[in-house]
């Protein structure tokens, strides 16, 4: 168990420096974070996701040749439902009002993959990166999920948060430290 009390808590993380852990409490326990006393404001989160697969694969997702129809539709309905449901899947997550999911899924310039885009919506006293990143994830693994009898070598890869809008911690945008 960690306890830090009144202890500032900092970690190196990807080049930025995260200075407290929001989900523990003053004795180290895991809480849901109390947004109770927070401003309602716009907020905006996108996320990324890629799934990598032989351009054989790609081929036949592009051209509907894929015996189970549509998988482009169907993974992009998945993320969009995943991000609704990202208060069941990632404890301490709070349940949100999203006024919008948006998913696109695009071939990638190397033929051999799928880039998927996410952007989610709201306005609240809590942000929605944890939507758009889950929606960017469920999206490339129902991708996979449907894909895998063709092709059980695909890697879902580089799933991060590309920018967040809104709250008391501003703009972010990745790469912009």
């Amino acid at each position: 168990m960690l306890a830090r009390s009144d202890q500032s808590i900092s970690n190196h993380v990807s080049g930025e420096t995260v200075s407290k852990l929001t989900h523990l409490d003053e004795k180290g326990e895991a809480r849901m974070v109390d947004v109770t006393d927070k401003d309602v404001t716009e907020r905006e989160a996108r996320a990324e996701a890629t799934i990598r697969m032989a351009p054989e694969t790609l081929k036949m997702i592009i051209e509907g040749e894929h015996p189970k129809g549509d998988v482009l539709a169907v993974a992009r309905i998945a993320g969009i439902m995943a991000a609704k449901k990202t208060h069941e899947l990632i404890p301490l997550c709070h349940s949100l009002n999203l006024t919008s999911v948006k998913v696109e899924l695009n071939p990638g310039e190397d033929d051999a993959s799928v880039h998927i885009l996410t952007r989610c919506k709201l306005s609240g006293q809590t942000g929605v990166e944890m939507e758009a990143l889950t929606a960017a994830s469920v999206a490339a693994l129902t991708l996979y999920d449907m894909c895998k009898a063709v092709d059980r070598g695909m890697v879902v890869d580089n799933v991060r948060l590309l920018e967040k809008k809104g709250g008391r911690s501003g703009h972010w945008v990745a790469g912009q430290a």
